[in-house]
């Protein structure tokens, strides 16, 4: 049960960042607007879309999975702070904690790892059967 659990965890919680990058692709112009509109750099658009894609497919598959979550908490927490800290809006404020919530399932992964189903699991097999 824990190992399907975890796969199953990685998937939710990856399948959003994936989505949610690959959308921004075909937004770009629209992205980069909005981000500037929040004061930060439209410049910075093609590092988000990479950072959620990668990111998102490093936790899918369980490849270096503690620096993906590590990485994808950083993103959410500072999404939260800086593109939903309107507390006067209902949704901003419900934005923001999911974000926070996000980045403390975030953290819970980097904290235990990605488990029995992933490349990082497969790959430490594969060093330990080979020393």
């Amino acid at each position: 049960m824990k190992n399907i659990t975890e796969l199953v965890g990685r998937i939710l919680l990856s399948g959003m960042f994936i989505s949610s990058g690959v959308s921004k692709i075909s937004a770009f112009e629209g992205l980069q607007a909005y981000m500037s509109s929040a004061g930060v750099p439209g410049v910075l658009a093609p590092l988000v879309i990479a950072v959620e894609i990668g990111g998102g497919l490093a936790v899918l598959v369980g490849w270096q999975t503690r620096y993906a979550a590590l990485a994808l908490a950083g993103f959410s927490g500072l999404s939260a702070l800086l593109f939903h800290f309107d507390f006067a809006d209902q949704m901003q404020s419900i934005n923001f904690m999911k974000n926070f919530t996000i980045a403390g399932g975030f953290l819970i992964l980097a904290a235990h790892g990605a488990g029995a189903f992933s490349l990082d699991a497969r790959l430490a097999k594969s060093e330990t059967a080979n020393v």
